[in-house]
């Protein structure tokens, strides 16, 4: 990091500072690379108050996690291992149970409130002297030419604080509207599925079991998700008319209606925190990088959230990026040029969008009323049920392994 009156160079800025932002910058804790974090949010507060919003980390990610000493944390105990999955089709008999037994593994991942996660990532990279944490901090402008491939610094970004940043590699980590993917003029193909999902957490009468729930159901999935207090967030995917009515249930209604939809699996919803809606949608940027810049998570895909694969892509993301840059760097090549980061391009681009393109398949198949491919549903639950060696090439697969 070098300093001028007006302007701070660093190697690389991060623009967004949630789990993925910090995911990538943990990866370069510690390196020689000078680092900024800039984030508008100041996070939110762990509590005793459970976060409605959720993410099941796969094992791949845990993997690294411990490796880099973020699941040292204390906060670790706010994660719930889960050890089994259950989907089944709630037009049919159809159904799937995927168990960490199987595997020979303790478990099939986690699932942790996403500022939980955040707060342990954050605290890790706050004592790694190489990096900065610039937060909130609010992005006023970003400066970007790609025309020089040769120039090593391509990017400043001003602050609403009146810093001033440049970046030999500017980093977009800042999600579907980001400001970066914009100033870099990439593109990116959007489609709503013109759904809600509506989040939040429930007691239920019956124990989770340490199992992820999912039904499928002609207006989208349903997912139960066990938390590590006993109680469970749910992710119901919705049309948006039908999530306007579900939302404007009372608490007594909506108990009724959830339980119902969830075919009494965890029995009566005895208790619940209040309700979130969100937008569905997936898009995928025309390109993942340019000369000096790359976008890793939502800022270059998103995805719909019926098999809580959104967070993952994005932290593989951040892992490949890590990785290419840092062995560019020890090898003495030109670590921010185009030629290098199309390496973490092509690692991430077609495995996202395979992923991409499944859950949209997955989401059209089980919203069809056809009676004939009902049948085809049920019968593929349940034939891939029965073929262990298809089953755990799938889970596999979840599983990041």
């Amino acid at each position: 990091m070098s300093q001028s009156n007006d302007e701070i160079d660093f190697d690389v800025v991060i623009i967004g500072g949630g789990i993925v932002g910090l995911s990538f910058a943990n990866e370069l804790a510690a390196s020689d690379f000078s680092v900024a974090v800039v984030e508008r949010n100041t996070l939110k507060a762990v509590t005793d108050e459970t976060d409605c919003r959720v993410s099941a980390i796969n094992r791949f990610a845990l993997k690294r996690f411990d490796q880099t000493g973020v699941l040292a944390s204390s906060l670790m105990q706010r994660a719930c291992a889960f050890e089994k999955m259950f989907v089944w089709d709630q037009g049919g008999a159809g159904q799937i149970q995927f168990d960490s037994a199987e595997l020979g593994v303790s478990e099939l991942g986690v699932i942790i409130e996403n500022n939980v996660l955040q707060q342990m990532l954050l605290d890790k990279v706050k004592t790694a002297e190489n990096i900065t944490y610039l937060c909130p901090e609010e992005i006023a402008k970003i400066n970007y030419s790609s025309a020089d491939e040769v120039a090593l610094v391509r990017a400043s970004v001003e602050l609403s604080s009146g810093k001033k940043i440049r970046s030999t590699l500017l980093v977009g980590a800042d999600g579907v509207n980001s400001k970066v993917r914009e100033a870099a003029s990439i593109q990116r193909a959007k489609q709503s599925y013109k759904q809600q999902g509506l989040v939040c957490n429930v007691t239920t009468s019956e124990s989770h079991q340490n199992t992820a729930w999912q039904c499928f159901m002609p207006s989208g999935p349903l997912a139960f998700l066990p938390l590590y207090n006993g109680q469970s967030s749910i992710v119901w995917s919705l049309d948006e008319d039908e999530a306007q009515r579900i939302m404007a249930l009372d608490d007594d209604a909506f108990k009724i209606a959830l339980a119902e939809a969830g075919e009494f699996k965890l029995g009566e919803i005895l208790d619940l925190s209040q309700r979130f809606l969100f937008p569905l949608s997936h898009g995928h940027a025309n390109e993942y990088v340019k000369p000096g810049l790359a976008l890793i998570g939502d800022a270059a895909h998103n995805i719909h959230p019926l098999a809580g694969q959104g967070a993952n892509l994005g932290i593989a993301d951040a892992f490949a990026l890590a990785e290419v840059i840092c062995t560019a760097r020890k090898a003495g090549r030109q670590w921010s040029a185009l030629h290098t980061l199309m390496k973490y391009q092509r690692q991430r681009k077609g495995a996202n969008r395979v992923m991409e393109l499944s859950m949209s398949g997955f989401k059209e198949l089980f919203g069809q009323k056809n009676v004939f491919l009902s049948e085809i549903r049920n019968a593929g639950l349940s034939l891939v049920d029965h073929i262990p060696a298809l089953k755990y090439r799938i889970i596999q697969h979840a599983l990041g392994e």
